[in-house]
């Protein structure tokens, strides 16, 4: 029922507090098949302690439903490499087919742009933007984190999972690379610069339009950045794919970390 602060300085209630505004005589009764007990939502806090509770027990004794039995255990999901060949090959083999002298040129320039001479730049410029020209060292510093976690989650992930390279033969445009195959950092690297920083401008000032321009940005620019890889023959669909579910990943802690901290900001009132 309380009011929250948001970070345009506009106070923001529920329907909750509306309803009790219009209606302070009225008699509420709150009907739900899953109570919230949490720390700043409460069920029973709003309307009051239970006057009945229908559960499963009940429901089973009445016939109205029929036991339940619980089984915990996980399924085993096992992917040879036969299987993942099977998912790999047949994409690079129809890439490397359709090859050309122009294509290939623009997808090695999309490579480079996203490899560890230009990314990093341009990490650097856009948290330098953020705090020395914007002020916002709080957005600066969430930016640079994310590449550092994700860099570090890809680099770790090459050594442990070890994934040879597709053969030699199949590289083309920026040179031979020897180093692991799995994950795709130079995937992982854009796809988490175009999400954070997309999310950083998008929760500045939220709108319809600013979230199809950012989805429509990281859509093509890691579909581009990871078309490259493949394109050029230097990873496989897996450590593609991989690598964009990383950066998601990314991007989710990113998201708890600010909504949390604005959560914070919104419980400090003036005065």
């Amino acid at each position: 029922f309380g009011e929250t602060l948001d970070r345009h300085g506009r106070l923001r209630a529920g329907l909750a507090k509306h309803m009790r505004d219009a209606l302070p005589g009225a008699t509420y009764l709150g009907f739900t098949g899953t109570p919230i007990e949490s720390n700043d939502k409460s069920t029973r806090s709003v309307f009051g302690d239970y006057i009945d509770v229908y559960d499963l027990t009940r429901a089973v004794e009445d016939g109205a439903t029929v036991k339940i039995f619980y089984e915990s255990r996980l399924a085993k999901i096992d992917l040879s490499d036969d299987d993942l060949a099977a998912l790999d090959e047949p994409v690079l083999t129809t890439l490397a087919q359709g090859r050309s002298d122009l294509l290939t040129g623009f997808l090695t320039a999309v490579t480079g742009a996203a490899g560890t001479t230009v990314l990093p730049l341009v990490v650097l410029g856009a948290a330098l933007v953020w705090g020395l020209v914007r002020e916002r060292w709080w957005q600066a510093g969430l930016l640079a984190g994310a590449m550092v976690v994700s860099t570090l989650v890809s680099v770790t992930l090459k050594r442990v999972v070890a994934r040879p390279r597709p053969p030699v033969d199949m590289m083309t445009g920026a040179g031979i690379e020897e180093s692991y195959s799995f994950p795709s950092g130079h995937t992982i690297g854009a796809a988490t610069l175009l999400l954070v920083a997309g999310y950083l401008v998008w929760v500045a000032r939220p709108s319809v339009r600013s979230a199809v321009g950012w989805g429509v940005g990281v859509v093509v620019g890691v579909l581009l950045v990871g078309i490259s890889r493949l394109y050029l023959g230097y990873h496989f669909v897996t450590d593609v794919v991989a690598s964009m579910a990383l950066a998601v990943a990314v991007l989710g802690g990113v998201v708890v970390l600010d909504r949390r901290r604005a959560a914070r900001a919104a419980r400090v009132r003036p005065g």
